[in-house]
């Protein structure tokens, strides 16, 4: 067992150098783990041949770095960007009293003003569909819709 030992420190200190030159011209990005790697596999199998093993090493070096390159290659493919950012707890709390007013403001809007305006800015519906919803005119959609705008710009003003 001690003669194991020395002949796998021996491999190691001869050979470790040289595996992690063939990982890092191979492109990984990684090349001192690769070889690391490679030395325990070694080390955890029982070669048939004594005088495998650097061939063993040289193999398991090339489909390691192999195998961490096409993983890199996926990860990159599928790589999601940085989380947005949060808004603050302030920030939150403005941004919904803020929607409070408008929503109140907008309840206190005539019938027909509130319905173009929920219709077009809520819905996304144009000026003819609109009019078509509602059975009046597209002249009197933009006019409920000026008036409407106007009411909730003075509204929102003054709160």
């Amino acid at each position: 067992m001690t003669s194991e030992v020395s002949a796998f420190a021996e491999l190691f200190a001869g050979q470790y150098q040289s595996l992690v030159r063939l990982a890092g011209l191979l492109g990984a990005d990684d090349p001192e783990d690769i070889a690391q790697e490679a030395f325990a596999r070694l080390h955890s199998r029982r070669l048939r041949d004594d005088g495998a093993a650097l061939g063993y090493l040289r193999v398991t070096v090339c489909n390691l770095t192999r195998k961490r390159l096409r993983h890199l290659r996926v990860a990159r493919l599928y790589r999601t960007g940085p989380p947005s950012p949060m808004p603050s707890s302030e920030h939150v709390a403005l941004v919904a009293e803020e929607h409070r007013e408008l929503l109140s403001a907008l309840d206190r809007l005539p019938r027909r003003q509130r319905e173009v305006l929920v219709l077009r800015y809520w819905l996304d519906l144009s000026e003819r569909e609109i009019a078509e919803a509602m059975g009046v005119s597209p002249g009197s959609v933009k006019t409920h819709a000026s008036r409407g705008i106007a009411a909730l710009s003075k509204a929102l003003e003054t709160s």
